[in-house]
């Protein structure tokens, strides 16, 4: 695994057949039965769980939906609760998988597999039950959900036409696809991802391959202030 953010360059390769690293195979589509609105939990591997939460004003419908990935040591709980306080509002659709491990498998386990295999499958779920627009998928996720976000997220651009990054460490894309809209949000006085080695640096990488990033620092620690969740959202749905 390489990772950037502490370097400046990144690979441009597009995918190919003999590249399946991070590949995510779902794509929207038409639903093949009717999905119901609410709090659901995805139980597609044991001990694993990922829960979706379905706004009334998106069903029957097209509808946006945020991935969104809990920070190290969190859970599916952690990582709905990154946006379900807009997300009626907004009408976006929120599915939050749980990692594998404490982290996600590039950090705890310093390459790719379980955990993407483990969101195509409920990507896969969500795509079977709910009009998503294919224009209005986004990836976010905090702190280590973040850089997860990113790695992920800059190589299945195709797919995730956004990425909702809060406080990332770094990234570690095998491949940029497409051109993904990205923002960023980081405190200045984040003591457990500190700006400088962190985002700074992601920004700066980001940039030097001329991708549309959008960055937002704030007077504060390691969190999300709601201000940054709502403009994240915008920035998302304009």
């Amino acid at each position: 695994m390489r990772v950037y953010g502490m370097e400046e360059t990144m690979p441009t390769s597009t995918r190919t057949e003999a590249n399946p690293i991070a590949c995510l195979k779902a794509r929207p589509g038409a639903p093949r039965e009717a999905g119901a609105a609410g709090v659901q939990h995805l139980r597609i591997r044991e001990k694993r769980e990922a829960l979706l939460y379905v706004p009334e004003t998106a069903v029957g419908q097209a509808a946006a939906l945020a991935v969104m990935l809990h920070g190290a040591g969190g859970n599916a709980e952690q990582g709905i609760g990154l946006l379900n306080y807009y997300a009626d509002g907004a009408k976006v659709i929120l599915l939050a998988p749980e990692s594998r491990k404490s982290s996600w498998d590039i950090i705890s386990d310093a390459r790719y597999g379980p955990d993407v295999n483990f969101i195509d499958e409920c990507l896969e779920q969500v795509f079977s039950r709910y009009t998503i627009e294919p224009e209005r998928i986004a990836l976010g996720g905090f702190s280590d959900g973040a850089s997860y976000a990113l790695s992920l997220g800059l190589s299945n651009g195709f797919l995730f036409r956004y990425i909702l990054a809060f406080s990332p460490g770094f990234m570690a894309p095998v491949r940029i696809e497409d051109q993904p809209r990205i923002f960023i949000s980081h405190g200045t006085r984040d003591e457990v991802l500190p700006i400088d080695p962190c985002s700074r640096r992601v920004v700066r990488a980001l940039q030097s391959h001329e991708l549309p990033v959008t960055y937002r620092e704030f007077e504060g620690p390691h969190a999300i202030p709601p201000q940054m969740k709502e403009e994240a959202l915008a920035f998302f749905l304009s």
